[in-house]
């Protein structure tokens, strides 16, 4: 298992990308692809039409999002922590994902800047 930590610039307030974060529209419009979310607690979700799927563990509207995400039957969970600081009226996003599996890191670790905050900084801009 393998650890992830990153620290991303997105121009748009800790608000507005939270809400980019957790509302399955916002999500769709910035992915382009079919969402499922909610800021429930214990509830499941599926981002990119089902290609990363988990459970929202918990939330803090505006700062803190925490999420397991699913690879099989890895254990132990592999834990999502997105945290948002403001800078000016910019966002810092800190992510730290936990407990990757060896053989998903590299496809993770990428997937994470190409696919989900460059799209979303685009989305800002």
């Amino acid at each position: 298992m393998k650890d992830f930590k990153k620290y991303y610039h997105i121009p748009a307030s800790p608000d507005m990308v939270y809400t980019a974060l957790t509302n399955p529209v916002t999500l769709e419009l910035w992915t382009g692809e079919p969402a499922e979310m909610t800021e429930e607690p214990g509830s499941d979700f599926s981002l990119f039409d089902g290609s990363i799927n988990g459970r929202n563990l918990s939330f803090e509207p505006g700062k803190k999002i925490v999420q397991q995400w699913y690879f099989g039957n890895a254990e132990p969970p592999s834990i999502v922590t997105i945290l948002l600081h403001p800078e000016g009226g910019n966002t810092s996003v800190e992510l730290s994902h936990t407990n990757i599996p060896d053989t998903e890191y590299e496809s993770i670790s990428t997937g994470w800047t190409k696919y989900f905050f460059q799209p979303l900084m685009a989305f800002y801009k």
